[in-house]
């Protein structure tokens, strides 16, 4: 049987970075939701399915052809019909085009088995906006991960800056802005952190501070044993 911890949150929480950390240190099996979508957006876009297109979308939500790969470094390979797609989801298009598609109700139930499906033992870190409220609401550990508006821009502007990319720090906070007011009010699966969550703002905290406080959660639910640091 496997053990579920949900880790959910808005984009630039610091949720994919202590996910894969903590499936590495637990040696769990790792969901990253959002490269669902996003590459639902990404295969959306290159088949010229509109995004409005609720019957077309879930269609090729159910039959995408997908892949996840953790390599020795452990960094995750995605790919998309054998194609490595793993630095184009990273983009913000590619960000903008997964939030409007996870608005639709049938996309999400046409992804839903397909996350159900990760959970194995001995056990799965699903890092998302809805996991611990829609898909594994039994799950023993919900964290809510959060951060101000500000400093998640600013991340987002630091990684970019690194990538060689020439951003607008100011044009990030907008982003960041409008995709909460979607995915925090759209009618089927709103971001919002189930009632039996731990919120955790990370605002002035360091991802190692992140991984540590969660993974003292763990340990004190009993849910595996203390491992050595």
């Amino acid at each position: 049987m496997a053990t579920i911890i949900t880790i959910d949150g808005p984009s630039g929480a610091g949720k994919g970075t202590v996910s894969r950390g903590l499936a590495n240190k637990l040696g769990f099996h790792y969901l990253d939701s959002g490269a669902l979508y996003r590459l639902l957006g990404l295969a959306a876009q290159r088949h010229r399915v509109g995004l409005d297109s609720d019957n077309a979308l879930s269609m090729l939500a159910a039959h995408m052809d997908i892949g996840f790969k953790t390599l020795d470094d452990g960094s995750l390979k995605i790919l998309l019909e054998g194609e490595d797609v793993s630095q184009e989801l990273r983009t913000e298009n590619t960000g903008a085009l997964a939030s409007q598609v996870a608005a639709h109700p049938e996309v999400r139930t046409a992804l839903f088995d397909r996350q159900r499906q990760f959970a194995k033992a001995p056990g799965l870190i699903a890092d998302g906006r809805d996991m611990g409220t829609v898909v594994f609401p039994e799950a023993p550990l919900k964290i809510y991960l959060t951060a101000s508006i500000e400093e998640r821009a600013q991340r987002r502007y630091k990684e970019l800056l690194d990538k060689g990319e020439n951003v607008s720090l100011r044009a990030l906070e907008e982003q960041v802005r409008s995709r909460d007011e979607r995915d925090m009010n759209r009618d089927v699966s709103p971001l919002l952190p189930a009632e039996d969550a731990i919120e955790l703002d990370t605002s002035e905290l360091s991802i190692q501070e992140v991984m540590d406080t969660v993974l003292n959660l763990v340990y004190l639910k009993g849910l595996v044993k203390v491992i050595d640091q």
